[in-house]
């Protein structure tokens, strides 16, 4: 398999071939045995600072037909560039016998407001079953714009494949940027994904310790700041979920932090056990994490840590592809490209 520079996020088209972009500012081409063909041409401009550079890529659901991909990254302040904020683009991606370029390119998304500091961006996007855009979005490590509703930071937001805000939003009416909130009270969530009822759910970092898995429901507040099951890196204590029902509690929480990244919940059979079972990579945790998800006649999720799957690198992405093979990116210089093995 491959192997790259800072690799970040991974997409697969419907041919077997993949995108797999790097912080630094590539988006990789790679052919149906995973193997890189080329680097795509046009690609957003990066400065890359902390956390910062380029991020996540998916493709629209009708991608067969309209070649429309989006691609997530950090835009400095033309004014200031100590200001800065998460954008998605959606661009055309045209792929020739020796190249791949995008073309069309507009940026349909921005975090308002933009803000001083490198960190929290966030900025993972997925469709829903019913073709709307749903992007995560950090609080940027300024705490309070999570429970602010004239910003979209610390939000999971939702809107149509152009941009636009759609009319059903449960704080539609409010103001564009307020019109965009699906969810608020969010720290650093940097994966999301439906299961195959279409329950949508995420994760994100907590402060020091208490990362979160949430399923996440239309209008609902998760907390954060107000309330988290970790506490203040200085060792100010946060109160926790169960002290303040009015938020919504995470599913599972990991203390001491697993540090969540990609995540995908497995629709495949070719890892029979595992589908429907969620597969989250882990950076401080070094790990693969698999979790399950059980639903009792009440309603009541069972959500459980089923197994880690260790090698001693920092796991930044999880996909898988149309055949339901799993692969996964290691993070930083010279992260590799896996393919999982099955037992059955």
């Amino acid at each position: 398999m491959a192997s790259f520079d800072k690799p970040w996020a991974m997409t697969f088209l419907p041919d077997g071939h993949s995108l797999v972009t790097e912080k630094e500012g590539v988006i990789w081409l790679l052919d149906s045995n995973q193997q890189k063909r080329f680097s795509v041409s046009n690609v957003p401009d990066v400065t890359v600072r902390g956390q910062g550079g380029l991020g996540d890529v998916i493709i629209h659901p009708e991608f067969a037909t309209n070649n429309t991909i989006y691609v997530s990254y950090i835009e400095r302040d033309l004014q200031d560039d100590a200001f800065s904020g998460a954008v998605i683009e959606r661009a055309k991606l045209s792929i020739t016998h020796n190249s791949a370029s995008l073309s069309d390119r507009e940026i349909i998304w921005r975090q308002s407001p933009k803000v001083t500091g490198n960190g929290h961006y966030s900025h993972r996007m997925v469709f829903s079953p019913d073709g709307y855009l749903f992007i995560t979005s950090g609080e940027r490590q300024k705490f309070t714009p999570a429970q602010n509703m004239a910003m979209n930071l610390g939000k999971t937001l939702r809107l149509n494949d152009d941009g636009s805000v759609p009319e059903d939003n449960p704080f539609f009416g409010n103001g564009e940027v307020t019109g965009q909130i699906w969810t608020l009270g969010h720290r650093n969530p940097l994966g999301i994904d439906f299961d195959a009822e279409g329950n949508l759910w995420s994760h994100e970092m907590g402060p020091r310790h208490g990362d979160e898995l949430n399923i996440i429901e239309r209008g609902r507040n998760y907390g954060y700041p107000m309330v988290s099951q970790g506490d203040h890196y200085s060792g100010v204590k946060i109160p926790n979920h169960e002290e303040y029902p009015i938020f919504k509690a995470p599913e599972l929480a990991w203390v001491p932090a697993i540090s969540p990244a990609g995540f995908i919940i497995y629709k495949g059979t070719f890892f029979s056990d595992w589908k429907g079972n969620g597969l989250i990579g882990g950076l401080s945790s070094k790990a693969l994490v698999r979790v399950t998800f059980n639903q009792d006649d009440k309603g009541v999720w069972q959500v459980e840590e089923a197994e880690r799957y260790e090698w001693g690198k920092r796991v930044r992405e999880v996909e898988q592809d149309k055949n339901g093979n799993i692969f996964v990116l290691e993070d930083k210089e010279g992260g590799r490209l896996i393919k999982l093995h099955s037992d059955n």
